[in-house]
Parts: C-alpha cells; structure tokens; sequence
C-alpha cells in the first residue's frame, strides 16, 4: 500500500511511532513536509502537500498522541 497525501491518518499514525519524541504542537511545516516525504511507504507529488494538508496531519498526529 501507498500513501497518498489524502492518508492523513495513516500518516500521523506513522509519524507518530517513527518520531516518538517530538511533540507535534511544535513542528514547522518545512520539517513535517520532509518527514511525510520520507516514510517509506509514501508516495504521491511533492507539491501536493500544501498547507491545509500539513495542518489536518498535525492536528490527526495531536490527536493520535491524545
């Protein structure tokens, strides 16, 4: 399976276990892009992850660690 940009969940859910140590209140959009970039399972166009994007997957990664 694929991750799309739309996977909002499955990627904080992943984020969440690969970066247990930070806390994602304080995440920049610049950091959390390159992460998303980065999982291994990820694949769907760069330019796709826009900011609305970035926030629903900071606020789904809060919500995980809650």
């Amino acid at each position: 399976m694929s991750l799309k940009w739309t996977d909002v969940l499955e990627i904080a859910i992943q984020l969440a276990e690969i970066k247990p140590e930070v806390d994602p209140r304080y995440v920049n959009f610049v950091d959390l892009h390159r992460w998303v970039l980065d999982l291994p399972e990820f694949a769907d166009d760069p330019q796709r992850g826009g900011e609305k994007v970035l926030e629903a997957i900071q606020a789904a990664w809060i919500e995980e660690l809650d």
